[in-house]
């Protein structure tokens, strides 16, 4: 089976500054604004893209990149809090990130799942709400190993980004940005 297109990349290190795990909800705040705001943007995105998709059978690619961008910040933010990366994420969504998201380009998509694609997530949604409420519990209690051993430990950051990916997939899912189901798939592509 073909890679999904939708694919996190690993290159951290699994080293926390304890200084900034203590802060880090209060330190991502801008980040948090942005990605409203940047959210807004890319909620009306989106349903031009719906259109598009609707009629011409595949997202515009002007589009596409603009919504993988956003993905692609959004990662960087949840990592960066769920402390599965430490460096503070920059706010234009660029790559080089240890924790990074990689998205095939546009493809041509079944008009007809693009029009039910809202319901034909539910499911995927539902399953991602619920791993993540899960994570975070994993979340709090990594935030006190980080405190005191100044580093994530690699199974524990290794559910996280699992939990991370399956939600990055679902949201890549209804955002038209891939065809292709969530995959629950355990493997990580670690560089």
């Amino acid at each position: 089976m073909e890679p999904h297109p939708i694919r996190l990349v690993v290159t951290d290190d699994l080293r926390r500054n304890r200084l900034t795990v203590f802060f880090r909800l209060l330190l991502a705040i801008p980040h948090f604004i942005w990605l409203v705001l940047w959210g807004i943007a890319n909620a009306v995105v989106l349903v031009l893209s719906w259109f598009a998709a609707l009629f011409t059978g595949r997202v515009p690619t002007g589009f596409h990149d603009f919504m993988a961008r956003y993905l692609g910040y959004q990662t960087h933010v949840l990592a960066y809090v769920q402390l599965a990366a430490d460096p503070y994420p920059s706010f234009d969504g660029g790559a080089g990130y240890p924790v990074d998201l990689e998205v095939a380009p546009p493809v041509a998509q079944s008009r007809l799942t693009v029009f039910f694609r809202a319901l034909l997530a539910i499911p995927a949604l539902v399953i991602s709400y619920v791993m993540n409420y899960l994570v975070n519990i994993l979340v709090l209690f990594g935030w006190f190993v980080c405190l005191f051993l100044g580093r994530m430990p690699e199974g524990m950051r290794n559910l996280i980004l699992f939990t991370l990916r399956y939600h990055l997939q679902t949201a890549a899912y209804y955002s038209l940005l891939t065809s292709r189901y969530p995959s629950l798939n355990v493997g990580l592509d670690a560089s």
